[in-house]
């Protein structure tokens, strides 16, 4: 039986990054590579092809890094909700 592969559906997907990653927020997927039990992926900017950056697969997965397809940058910019007046802090 053959392994599964992981992320299968890394090429082509779409990021928004948290923070600006070398001046830029949106990429996509343009390349994969293997290295033993890692899994990289090339991050191309949307806005300038000229940026690009390889990073380790599994950091697309932490939601403090990057978001999954493209967030409008007015949802990037807008602060937090504020917290119910029902929820006490201690």
């Amino acid at each position: 039986m053959a392994k599964k592969q992981k992320f299968p559906h890394l090429l082509g997907s779409k990021w928004t990054a948290q923070q600006k990653t070398l001046g830029w927020r949106h990429f996509e997927v343009h390349n994969r590579k293997n290295e033993g039990k890692w899994v990289f992926a090339e991050l191309v900017s949307t806005c300038d092809p000229t940026v690009r950056l390889w990073v380790n697969a599994r950091q697309l997965k932490d939601d403090r890094l990057w978001t999954a397809g493209w967030t409008p940058l007015h949802q990037l910019n807008q602060p937090p909700e504020p917290e119910p007046d029902w929820i006490e802090s201690y």
